[in-house]
């Protein structure tokens, strides 16, 4: 059943209120990047601002990790959602009043990046504990990524028309009242306490057992540094979305709107595909395959110039980079213990929002050099190569996961074997 996750009532709630919040924000930040490109006319600094809202994840992140595994994650999620709130009113504040400067922008998006690097972890850790069922983990990943890009695909088509018609700031100030929904939900809930350790450890060394494990695990190793490099060289391909959208296409705010609402259409499509899946098994595959499906899409994209052609294909790079981090976010949750979720999950975000800021610092800078266009397939490139070298390594990688999904019943029949085998082992015994 695709909305089975739905079934506890946490999440439930939980869906509800970042149905409405997430549209507010996927407004925001089409309305960001339009008003950084109205004001400064460059592609460079569309990537300043965009290194300078995920360069605290790089720093902060780890730490965030420690502390989700430690704090109560509900707690930290109420603290975030509120200042989240607060920082999208000042934006709405500055705009509306026409005070608003770029170097006020960067400094808010580095605020607001703060925010994020401790928001991000306790949202994906505390999935676990709203849904309670291992069986119901995936779906509710999945799900969370179909929500994600279904509001993808109606808050920018709607930035689009209040961009035109208010303006940036009136976009700004609905992002602010949409958090209301999401920190009423959170409020609402239901919480019984997880049992926490007594934690004698410093955070230092909290990191370096989430490191030990994530980097000693070759399985996980890998699906870390395949999605540090897409964030690296292939997601930053949405900092040039306005370049794209104005002087390729030579279309406004409005095509700026419709390209990253196709893109969600394809990243919800791809969310939803997954969500469909009664199993874990076998995502390995699928995060090769999709790697490489995005960085082919990334090429013919880059090359187009035509705005249905472009369309079709950044439906396919949304389609492939979204099957590809879901999947590479369910096995990572699936095989790694409940009191390391933060900290591993941490190194996750760091790999996807840490390498971030560089990769759009980098896809401005290279599209000011070579063109957004060259910059783009250099990107797909990498991203084919990457799915390459991580298929090859795939069957000693399903040898590594298979005894974590026996002992977890993910094989159930193998399981079952192994308990009846422990079973006659203690009969023959007594």
């Amino acid at each position: 059943m695709i909305l089975r996750a739905l079934s506890h009532q946490n999440y439930r709630l939980f869906f509800s209120g970042q149905s409405v919040s997430l549209i507010g924000t996927w407004i925001s930040r089409v309305a960001m990047s339009w008003l950084v490109y109205r004001l400064t006319d460059s592609a460079f600094v569309l990537g300043v601002v965009g290194f300078a809202n995920q360069i605290p994840t790089f720093f902060l992140v780890p730490f965030a990790g420690v502390l989700v595994d430690r704090w109560s994650r509900h707690r930290m999620l109420v603290m975030t959602h509120s200042l989240l709130m607060a920082h999208s009113f000042i934006l709405a504040v500055l705009a509306l009043t026409h005070t608003i400067q770029v170097w006020q922008i960067i400094l808010l998006s580095i605020l607001q990046g703060i925010i994020h690097s401790f928001e991000i972890p306790a949202r994906q850790s505390f999935v676990s504990e709203m849904v309670g069922k291992k069986e119901d983990l995936a779906n509710a990943i999945a799900l969370n990524s179909s929500l994600f890009n279904a509001t993808r695909l109606v808050g920018p088509a709607l930035a689009g028309v209040l961009i035109s018609a208010l303006g940036e700031g009136m976009c700004f100030l609905l992002d602010g009242i949409s958090y209301i929904a999401v920190i009423v939900s959170l409020l609402s809930m239901t919480i019984i306490p997880r049992p926490i350790k007594n934690i004698k450890t410093n955070v230092f060394q909290g990191i370096k057992e989430g490191i030990d494990f994530a980097f000693g695990f070759a399985p996980v190793r890998a699906i870390l540094l395949l999605v540090a490099l897409a964030s690296l060289t292939g997601i930053s391909y949405t900092v040039l979305l306005p370049v794209i959208a104005r002087d390729v296409l030579h279309g406004d705010a409005h095509i700026l709107g419709v390209l990253t609402s196709v893109a969600g259409f394809g990243a919800l499509m791809g969310a939803l595909y997954l969500a469909s899946r009664k199993s874990v098994r076998g995502l390995g595959q699928y995060i090769a395959i999709s790697s490489g499906l995005a960085g082919l899409g990334l090429i013919f994209f880059a090359l187009s110039h035509a705005l249905w052609f472009s369309l079709v294909t950044i439906f396919v790079v949304a389609f492939g980079f979204m099957i590809q981090l879901a999947s590479s976010n369910t096995v990572i949750q699936t095989v790694v213990d409940e009191d390391k979720h933060g900290r591993v999950l941490s190194l996750y975000i760091l790999a996807l929002m840490g390498m971030s800021p560089f990769g759009n610092l980098l896809a401005g800078w290279l599209a000011y050099k070579i063109g957004a266009g060259n910059t783009l397939i250099i990107g797909g490139i990498s991203c084919i190569t990457g799915a390459f070298l991580f298929a090859i390594k795939l069957p000693e990688f399903r040898e590594k996961i298979r005894p974590i999904y026996i002992k977890k019943g993910i094989i159930p029949e193998v399981a079952k074997g192994i308990q009846e085998a422990e079973k006659a082992a203690e009969l023959t015994q007594d």
